[in-house]
């Protein structure tokens, strides 16, 4: 009898409700698998991503109407085939896997723990099945009756028990529970674990997975298979790949995290002895499988090995090889742009190049995507090809430049004022002139002198900036001006830039307001940072600094040496002798190093002002006395509650952080606050005293710790 099994995962880009692509790609990577058990990611037939449309009878419909035409389809023949979607059962939705062979469902498996913190909300849609290791009879809809001549199939939580094999599935959420089901499951003599799942990118998360898989098949033995969805799903969230094959504690095939391939194949061979006898020595793994409770087993009159397999080679475990978090940011959004970018139909980008550290980083992103689009069209993917050749509206372009590309889809328009420097023009222009974008350069002054002269034409009054004697509302009150009639200005050429020169299509306009910007709302409502799109919305000046140094040396963008060191600035108020008189970290009252730590301990930690400033004092006991740390909390809670209600009006931005501040999206807290936080900074306060007598700290700066 055969003991070596061929087994394959994969990562699909699958788009919500696109029910025909969908049924493609699944298709595509089914006639791409070389073995004879296939694992699909997380909801793929109608898209992770349907959110409320999973509500809808039409969502569920659908999805069987899916189902049925991949039972009907050769390609899935001789494979089990472990593909999800949404199921009603006894009126109840579930998220569920199916598991077909040859036109017979073999078992419908829901999901027994459901994503549902941070950005998923499945409990919304769907109830998990708490009948452990229980099953039911599920009647078919009369179009899969008719195609598999069953009435009913197996629903529940159960296994498969093949020939040589007995294989078992968990569902995405269920390896990140305390208690995971391949436990129990490889106890019960389980040898095959497969994992579905729908997770997203964040910076500096893919080791956590690579590390649940290796140590799930560490301690208890056996092969691990995980399917991941990749790509824009038609939101914030970038689903990165990274599907695997894993085999008692090492990895035996890996996905790539980043690619803009939409159907990837991983196929392992693997001896189902070696499992067999790595179990056989954990003495407390086979005390605790003798006590083990049966599962439910689902026979199958197949086999996943050959009789003849002696000399059928086998794979070999391989090292893992993770991206700098550097790299993750310019290929994560890269790709997350160009789904954006192919599936909007529109001719490009249109982005405000200021010349600071921000738009410089998004412009960079661009040129990452147009270097990842050239990549791919050597390699020969023939979609990237056929969907660029759509964009720049020419059926005989092939991208093989990267600057060339750029200068077709990116267009960068410098907006100058009478409060502009000279340094951030020439900075802007010279990083246009190395990506090849197309660049314009445009003054304001005449539209800001039109919308204060109908403000003093009404009222007899004429607002001046500070610096000419003006009140701070006077001040704020002209600065917003510029922000907004830039973006104003942005929609307009967004509209018709490629009206004026002879071309087809419009423009998608980016914005470039970082994370802890939003987090304290230091940004115009409706300014520029009002865009279609924000690809660097969810990430931290800190890692946009390095992620611009990165550009420097992977680029050769030499022209991002002096954005770089420049120090941040709006250039919205008037210059002093020709100078930039104005800093963002001025302006906001506090270091983008101290934001960073302000929106981690507020949002992953969960902390208030009180318990903030208790935990930073010790953070920050060599940095500041308890006085300064209690004012500098008191003034962030102050700042970030006053500017709450812009979270409202943020740009859809790329999600790479835990501590973004998108209102009812990820963080779903009040935007209307009492600004003075009376109890909580009494709070504070009484603690600031004792504090003071126990901490003599060494001053250093925040940067350093």
């Amino acid at each position: 009898m055969g003991r070596k099994v061929t087994v394959a995962t994969c990562a699909l880009n699958q788009w919500a409700l696109d029910f025909e692509g969908n049924l493609q790609r699944i298709l595509k990577s089914e006639s791409g698998a070389a073995g004879a058990l296939w694992l699909g990611p997380g909801l793929p037939v109608a898209g992770y991503g349907c959110w409320d449309h999973y509500y809808e009878s039409d969502t569920l419909l659908h999805s069987f109407q899916v189902l049925a035409a991949l039972l009907e389809s050769p390609v899935t023949q001789d494979i089990i085939c472990d593909v999800g979607m949404p199921v009603m059962h006894r009126n109840v939705r579930y998220n569920c896997r199916v598991i077909f062979l040859n036109r017979k469902i073999l078992l419908i498996r829901p999901k027994m723990a459901l994503a549902n913190e941070g950005n998923y909300r499945e409990l919304r849609w769907f109830t998990p099945w708490s009948r452990s290791r229980h099953t039911e009879e599920y009647l078919l809809p009369r179009m899969i009756q008719d195609l598999t001549k069953q009435e009913t199939a197996p629903f529940g939580d159960a296994v498969l028990a093949t020939w040589d094999t007995c294989i078992g599935s968990e569902i995405c959420e269920e390896l990140w529970t305390p208690h995971s089901p391949h436990i129990d499951m490889g106890l019960d003599g389980v040898e095959i674990i497969t994992n579905a799942s729908g997770s997203h990118h964040v910076l500096r998360k893919a080791n956590t997975r690579v590390d649940l898989v290796t140590m799930a098949t560490s301690k208890n033995g056996g092969i691990y298979l995980l399917a991941n969805q990749k790509g824009c799903d038609g939101d914030r969230l970038y689903y990165d790949g990274c599907a695997m094959i894993a085999m008692n504690g090492s990895v035996f095939a890996q996905g790539s995290q980043f690619s803009l391939d939409d159907v990837e194949v991983l196929t392992a061979t693997l001896d189902l002895e070696d499992v067999r006898s790595y179990r056989a020595e954990i003495s407390s793994r086979n005390l605790a499988a003798s006590r083990a409770s049966p599962y439910p087993r689902v026979k199958v009159d197949f086999a996943l090995s050959c009789h003849e397999d002696l000399l059928a080679p086998v794979s070999e475990p391989i090292e893992w090889k993770y991206h700098s978090p550097e790299e993750e940011i310019s290929l994560g959004p890269a790709c997350w742009l160009w789904d954006f970018l192919r599936r909007s139909q529109q001719g490009g980008f249109l982005l405000p190049l200021s010349g600071g550290v921000d738009s410089a980083a998004t412009a960079c992103l661009v040129y990452s995507m147009c270097c990842q689009v050239c990549k791919s069209v050597r390699s020969g993917n023939q979609e990237v090809l056929a969907d660029v050749r759509t964009i720049v509206n020419q059926i005989s372009y092939t991208p093989q430049d990267p600057r060339d590309l750029c200068g077709r889809i990116l267009t960068t328009c410098y907006m100058a004022s009478k409060n502009s420097s000279q340094e951030t023009c020439t900075r802007a222009r010279e990083l246009a002139q190395q990506i090849g974008s197309h660049h314009i350069s445009l003054n304001i002054d005449p539209a800001v002198k039109a919308v204060t002269g109908i403000f003093s034409l009404v009222t007899g009054k004429s607002p001046l900036f500070a610096a000419h004697g003006g009140s701070s509302r006077e001040n704020l009150a002209l600065q917003n001006v510029q922000a907004r009639i830039r973006m104003v200005l942005a929609y307009l050429f967004a509209q018709l830039s490629l009206w004026s020169r002879g071309i087809r299509g419009g423009l998608l306009v980016l914005g470039s307001a970082n994370v802890d910007e939003s987090l304290l709302g230091y940004l115009t409502k409706y300014d520029c940072s009002s865009a279609d799109i924000n690809p660097i919305g969810g990430i931290s000046k800190t890692d946009l600094r390095a992620f611009v140094q990165f550009c420097i040396e992977r680029f050769q963008l030499t022209a991002l040496q002096s954005i770089v060191s420049a120090p941040a600035t709006a250039e919205l108020e008037p210059l002093a002798d020709g100078q930039v008189s104005q800093t963002d970290e001025e302006d906001m009252g506090m270091t983008y190093a101290e934001l960073s730590v302000y929106g981690k301990l507020r949002k992953v930690a969960k902390m208030g002002p009180y318990s903030m400033f208790c935990k930073l004092l010790g953070m920050w006991r060599h940095v500041c006395t308890p006085r300064q740390v209690a004012d500098k909390v008191k003034w962030f809670f102050t700042k970030h509650s006053m500017n709450r209600h812009k979270m409202t009006t943020l740009t859809p931005a790329y999600h790479a952080e835990n501590y973004s501040p998108e209102d009812n999206r990820f963080d779903l807290r009040p935007f209307l606050y009492n600004t003075s936080w009376p109890w909580q900074f009494r709070c504070i306060e009484n603690q600031v005293n004792p504090a003071e007598m126990f901490l003599s700290p060494c001053l250093v700066s925040v940067e350093e710790t």
